[in-house]
């Protein structure tokens, strides 16, 4: 059964004592009746840190009284399937945010993050790596979103012993999907005003496999003649994001190289934990820590309780904005971003000492 926790949702807007700039807005969001009406979103906690920076959403999401109410279900890495109700519960309710969830290595457990991905047909994955103001990295200027594809390629699992000693393991690359991520990757662009779209492949070995990817993507990009579009081959590509990452805007990949490249940008641009990510298809959509290396944390972040919840955090905020929420997503965002410049919060992988609750508190403490 689900454990439901519903924030108090009375007073939808909070005032504070200090006075606040009036902001000007050029053009008001105009709800639709009924659009304020609090919204069911399944809540899976996950593995390691996965339960405390959950409920540091939880808590944030309570303290902006967000028109949101969490149906929580404890699953873990090491079942063999997901259960059904939770997937039931995601299919009902549209959106789910997650905790990471292990994955044993070998053995026969499969990926409980891939059978999601598949069973909801999560087809497109999205990892936004971007410097934060008051956070040093060695490079300036990076804004990059990472559009993967969620379903196919080596992750297919399409594994098989020929012969003892021999192990075959099947690269899936088809037209359908090739097409719809190229798709979604030039459509975000378009969306949101992005200049760029590159193409990442290794189709000069993979002729058949990723030259079909290519292919799709060349096809999907003469119909947004306004944006941009080149191709680089994945190696070349991670000598070139480690070197000059402020040349990408909007990079499309298939499924290994996505992931690659995805935590590969962000330890670039900060770090894993502060990169806001999800999974999305044509009905449903989960939202995760964008770069999925440490998303389950060790045992000491876990004993000390200093798990960094801000890359949780940014992504209930894209939750809100997909939810059609702008405003409570700008508020929380905004108190985040505050909380980083500042400096004065930070925990252990950010070069600071706090823990998770302390940032927590502080991010409560900046929300407008």
């Amino acid at each position: 059964m689900a454990r439901r926790s519903i924030p108090v949702l009375k007073h939808l807007l909070t005032s504070s004592s200090t006075p606040t700039p009036t902001l000007r807005r050029s053009v008001t969001y105009m709800p639709r009746p009924g659009d304020g009406a609090p919204r069911p979103v399944t809540l899976i906690p996950g593995d390691g840190i996965g339960p405390l920076v959950t409920n540091a959403v939880e808590q944030v999401m309570e303290a902006m009284h967000a028109p949101v109410y969490f149906e929580k279900y404890d699953i873990h890495g090491d079942m063999m399937r997901v259960p059904s109700e939770v997937i039931d519960s995601i299919k009902k309710n549209k959106v789910c945010l997650k905790g990471g969830l292990a994955t044993p290595m070998g053995g026969g457990v499969s990926s409980l993050n891939v059978q999601l991905r598949k069973e909801l047909d999560l087809y497109a994955s999205l990892v936004n790596c971007f410097n934060l103001q008051g956070l040093p990295t060695r490079h300036e200027n990076v804004d990059i979103v990472v559009i993967r594809e969620n379903t196919e390629g080596e992750y297919a699992g399409l594994e098989h012993e020929v012969v003892p000693g021999v192990v075959e393991s099947l690269k899936v690359i088809t037209k359908f999907c090739s097409e719809r991520i190229a798709k979604y990757a030039f459509e975000y662009a378009y969306l949101n005003n992005r200049k760029k779209v590159t193409a990442v492949h290794k189709a000069n070995i993979m002729k058949l496999a990723d030259g079909l990817f290519l292919e799709s993507c060349r096809e999907v990009a003469t119909k947004y003649p306004g944006i941009k579009y080149n191709e680089i081959i994945v190696d070349n590509c991670c000598m070139q994001l480690v070197s000059k990452p402020e040349q990408f805007d909007v990079m499309v990949t298939p499924n290994l190289y996505g992931n690659l490249v995805a935590n590969t940008a962000a330890g670039i641009a900060g770090g894993t934990g502060v990169m806001p990510g999800g999974n999305v298809g044509a009905d449903h959509a989960i939202f995760e820590q964008g770069a999925s290396a440490g998303n389950v944390g060790n045992d000491k972040l876990l004993e000390q309780k200093t798990a960094n919840p801000v890359a949780l955090l940014l992504s209930s905020a894209m939750m809100l904005r997909h939810l059609q929420f702008p405003s409570f997503a700008d508020r929380l965002e905004t108190a985040v971003k505050r909380v980083i410049s500042e400096s004065h919060y930070r925990t252990k992988d950010l070069g600071g000492t706090s823990t998770t609750q302390e940032v927590v508190d502080a991010v409560i403490g900046a929300l407008d």
